[in-house]
């Protein structure tokens, strides 16, 4: 058995994911990977809950603040991007500390990904299309009709994963679902998987504040400055549309605050269907001590 070992802290949004890694991290004296597919853009803050800079003080970070919007950033890249990042890090430290709620990421660093077949570029063309007439509610009602397995799992405000789930449906007459059931590759560290969970109730409310918070930091003004660049696929995601859509007058400033709550309270459920699959999976109350209930999980598989 490998002498390395990545301990991986997963849940949904807001349960708390980043302090209880931070602190993990400096009980092993190690650095964090990051598995958010949204933290990692530099033009992107308050609306991705990226770490404060004391926070990024406390322990090194990677693939925080890594790329740019205008950079396209996918499961394949970060896969290449996270095993070479964990082997640098396995050269000083026999632990390293991954965190992040994107679960294709995730599962891409653990067991590689699905290879996706090539579809003709016409396709995607016409799709395009259909969507910049009719808009995302039409999108949205396709997958739902069409594709129903990817619509329970998929980003449901994500415009660019809708389209590709559309694309992969028409130009194989299969649901993109089905790719991912490949070859798992075994990793050269081992593993072990903590999931961060709280009462639905508990983290809905955390959730609202959390909302609250941003808007006080001032992503309005944040989400302004990149108003120029909101065709891009990095800025299709929840906090980042809904203002988007205010800023177009389609929306009032407390109905799009108010479809942030709501978008990010359904993005979290969907973010724990996916991360309950995973059988290997520990599962800790994030509201009782969950820093103690790691160490004795970890004591347990023979991490100390």
């Amino acid at each position: 058995m490998s002498s390395h070992t990545a301990i991986l802290i997963v849940g949904p949004t807001a349960v708390g994911k980043t302090a209880v890694a931070i602190a993990l991290a400096q009980v092993f004296q190690t650095e964090i990977l990051s598995a958010d597919s949204r933290q990692c853009y530099r033009e992107m803050n308050i609306g991705v809950a990226r770490p404060s800079v004391d926070e990024l003080k406390l322990v090194p970070h990677h693939f925080i603040a890594s790329h740019s919007i205008h950079e396209e950033v996918n499961a394949g890249l970060y896969e290449t991007y996270a095993l070479e990042k964990a082997a640098n890090i396995f050269q000083q430290h026999a632990t390293l500390v991954l965190t992040g709620g994107t679960g294709l990421y995730i599962k891409a660093f653990c067991e590689g990904i699905d290879d996706m077949p090539e579809i003709d570029p016409s396709v995607r063309k016409q799709l395009n299309d259909h969507y910049q007439t009719k808009g995302l509610t039409w999108l949205q009602n396709e997958v739902a009709t069409r594709d129903p397995l990817f619509w329970q799992i998929g980003e449901q405000q994500n415009p660019h994963r809708l389209l590709r789930a559309l694309e992969v449906l028409e130009g194989t007459g299969t649901s993109i679902t089905k790719f991912r059931i490949g070859k798992k590759v075994e990793r050269p560290f081992r593993i072990i998987k903590i999931g961060l969970e709280m009462e639905r109730a508990a983290l809905n409310e955390r959730i609202n504040l959390r909302v609250d918070q941003m808007m006080k930091q001032g992503l309005l003004n944040e989400v302004e400055a990149l108003y120029p660049y909101k065709q891009l696929n990095a800025l299709q995601t929840v906090g980042y549309q809904e203002l988007f859509d205010h800023l177009d007058g389609k929306l009032s400033y407390e109905t799009a605050v108010e479809l942030i709550k709501q978008h990010t309270r359904q993005y979290a459920k969907r973010q724990m269907t996916w991360f309950k699959k995973d059988s290997s999976i520990h599962w800790v109350n994030a509201a009782a001590d969950p820093v103690l209930q790691i160490q004795k999980i970890l004591h347990e598989q023979g991490i100390v």
